[in-house]
């Protein structure tokens, strides 16, 4: 098949989750035979002339739009409208935000996949204007497409409580990592086993700032290192700097792969405060590199970890929460390992497997006809998930 991926920043995967996705499954479609095509954005930072093909892959570079409103929307028009797209067998497009593009692609004669992602109108970043675009999204992301990619069991829950609209679940892979050394750690100043661990764009949604200052209010010793930035979030980058202390290693983006998994792996434990975004490809690699994870307490994180972290509501269980792991490091160590273990659910061959079942199913014109998109009115915040005690 000619398989077209849409709507992300593209590959290498330097940023998020899609792009992970993107990178991972796409170069296991190309192995498997298929002609893969990646619609790429090129970041500010980069220098010399854009990859071609990766891994694989074929990538088309097209221009972008520097402003948070319309950045992915403009580069997804430019990209069903692009002459590489013709003779597509099947397209998949990441993000409901994209939605008012699928008349496009299917007047293309494609058929395609939304991959919807979390609950995007919840994040902080938006205003009222930008809720009710995403909201409407939605919407328009069930009614026009052939079908719906979950990555987590809650997304599915509320696609399908909020529109009827039933929905691909397809989670995220986790790489396990068994010796990845720690020279790179101790390139950036920290000891392996020595120090806590966030990785984040800054986002209010990722509670960032509420695990700085519960760690900062802690009497823990170990450093916490906080790996992470976003674009067009200078306030809330100035409002961490001006709540960590002489602890708090505030160290920006790191976009050396080999380097960030070293981090995850010699952490003594992964503090994860995403709350709206499905199965997250950074808890996953830390599960994945067997660092004990402290969790924010919803749905999405209770999924995948289940028993095998610990959560917390608020920077005061923060704080009791690293305090306990370094009193006992070992116990701390070995919980990770359990970690490890149970996350080896998550495997990319099998998700890969998936999408290119996904995919003939789509090219054979299989998927039968979609909801309408209209919301019935059901309450969701019955999906939420009851407080369980934050436990150590």
């Amino acid at each position: 098949m000619k398989i077209a991926l849409i709507g992300t920043r593209g590959v290498p995967a330097r940023y998020g989750g899609f792009e992970t996705c993107v990178e991972e499954v796409g170069q296991r479609l190309a192995a498997a035979g298929h002609a893969v095509t990646v619609f790429c954005r090129r970041s500010d930072d980069e220098t010399g002339p854009p990859l071609a093909n990766y891994l694989g892959m074929s990538l088309v570079h097209l221009p972008v739009v520097r402003r948070r409103s319309l950045e992915t929307l403009a580069h997804t028009t430019l990209s069903v409208l692009h002459r590489s797209l013709s003779g597509t067998d099947a397209a998949v497009v990441f993000n409901a935000a994209n939605a008012p593009l699928l008349p496009v692609v299917k007047a293309r004669r494609i058929p395609v996949a939304t991959h919807v992602d979390g609950l995007e109108w919840r994040r902080g970043k938006w205003g009222p204007t930008g809720q009710r675009y995403y909201r409407a999204a939605e919407s328009l992301s069930v009614r026009w497409s052939d079908a719906l990619i979950a990555d987590a069991q809650g997304i599915a829950d509320y696609y399908a409580a909020e529109f009827s609209a039933q929905t691909e679940l397809i989670a995220y892979g986790a790489p396990i990592l068994t010796d990845p050394g720690a020279e790179r750690v101790r390139e950036l100043g920290f000891e392996p086993g020595r120090y806590h661990l966030v990785v984040a764009r800054f986002e209010p949604e990722n509670h960032v700032l509420e695990i700085v200052r519960g760690y900062v209010a802690s009497a823990a010793t170990l450093p916490l290192v906080v790996v992470g930035s976003a674009p067009y979030a200078d306030a809330y980058t100035a409002s961490l700097r001006a709540a960590a202390d002489g602890r708090v290693h505030l160290v920006g983006g790191i976009w050396d792969a080999d380097q960030v998994n070293e981090l995850y792996a010699n952490a003594l434990t992964y503090l994860h405060g995403h709350s709206v975004g499905g199965t997250n490809p950074s808890l996953l690699r830390a599960a994945g590199a067997g660092t004990f994870t402290i969790a924010h307490d919803n749905v999405f994180n209770r999924e995948v970890l289940a028993e095998d972290a610990t959560y917390f509501a608020g920077p005061a269980d923060v704080a009791r929460l690293v305090v306990a792991a370094e009193a006992d490091p070992q116990r701390t160590r070995d919980r990770g390992r359990d970690l490890q273990a149970e996350i080896r659910r998550y495997n990319w061959d099998d998700v890969a497997a998936r999408y290119e079942d996904l995919c003939q199913r789509l090219a054979r014109r299989e998927l039968g006809p979609r909801p309408s998109g209209r919301r019935t009115g059901v309450d969701i915040r019955a999906l939420e998930p009851e407080r369980q005690p934050v436990h150590t």
